[in-house]
């Protein structure tokens, strides 16, 4: 069996030693098996790709140097179109996610498991707000995704070459890989763990950033169009609530308790305003999901790929 490992970074230079080092000790007792690690550099600054040159002398390693800054996901697609393994595991750079659950992994897919998802049970290290905002998320997706996505199930999986094929011949531009991984199907089964602190550096991931957010709304759009639906129900909504009003102010005037004040018009307009232009946000998110796929630009750009010798653990 060939096991490929691929690890999408950016500037882990401190890191990326001792994860080659763990990677390499974990995989070393399970029997019959070679591995390879594919390190996709994200246009690193620092001195990453130097480490991995070296590190290429005691480690299967092939690194990918992409042409720019292009994100983890198309980051670790790139990986997948080029591991060689019957099994394919993907893991972030940082070691909060030990490799010392590689051999479960492996066993698991042994007996015939097609996806193997690492669920943490504890999150050491990261604060109350991240995984109460976290755990929100999750809900949010769930509620109005086609999908199941388990609760605190990251970016740390095995994959079979029959899924990670299924997902490389899928056209999306802009894939969301925790979801996708669920929606192929197949045997699935679940590896629970406590996840450990960063072993050096800063999070590339705040909370409040980029990427988390934009996560975020990928996982919302690509698998449900209910919040269109939603905004449809608030316009509705909105006519009903202007309906009243009407009524109401008609009543008042009939009766003679209308009184004069402009407080009420600009609450109402507020209110209103407020509804159309959340409805617009919302159907904008879905528009500009359809303008990244109509452009049909590729998912990266590869610079070059430093391969090393296939090697036995």
């Amino acid at each position: 069996m060939l096991l490929s490992l691929v690890f999408s970074f950016r500037n882990e230079e401190k890191n990326i030693p001792e994860l080659a080092h763990q990677v390499s000790t974990a995989v070393a007792g399970i029997e019959d098996l070679k591995y390879e690690m594919i390190f996709v550099n994200d246009d690193s600054s620092d001195q990453s790709f130097q480490v991995l040159k070296q590190l290429q002398n005691q480690y299967p390693i092939t690194i990918i140097n992409m042409s720019r800054r292009f994100g983890v996901t198309p980051c670790v697609l790139a990986g997948f179109a080029h591991a060689k393994g019957d099994a394919i595991i993907y893991m972030d750079t940082d070691l909060q996610d030990p490799p010392d659950l590689i051999p479960q992994m492996v066993k698991c897919y042994r007996s015939g498991a097609e996806v193997v998802h690492t669920t943490r049970t504890h999150r050491d290290g990261e604060s109350a707000l991240k995984m109460w905002i976290t755990k929100k998320a999750y809900r949010i997706i769930n509620t109005f995704a086609e999908i199941s996505l388990p609760e605190n199930t990251g970016d740390y999986k095995l994959l079979s070459r029959n899924v990670v094929q299924h997902i490389l011949n899928l056209p999306e531009s802009d894939p969301y890989l925790r979801g996708l991984s669920i929606w192929v199907g197949y045997r699935q089964d679940f590896i629970y763990y406590r996840r450990h602190p960063r072993f050096s550096g800063e999070t590339h991931f705040p909370l409040f950033g980029k990427g988390p957010v934009r996560e975020f709304i990928r996982g919302l759009t690509s698998f449900s169009a209910t919040p269109l639906y939603f905004s449809l129900f608030l316009g509705f909504s909105s006519i009903i609530i202007s309906l009243l009003l009407i009524i109401y102010a008609l009543i008042t005037k009939i009766l003679g308790l209308a009184t004069s004040g402009v407080s009420g018009v600009l609450i109402a307009i507020a209110f209103f305003s407020g509804i159309v232009l959340m409805t617009n946000g919302v159907i904008g998110l879905y528009i500009g999901r359809i303008y990244t796929e109509i452009k049909g630009r590729p998912k990266y750009i590869i610079r070059n790929i430093v391969s090393a010798p296939l090697q036995a653990d």
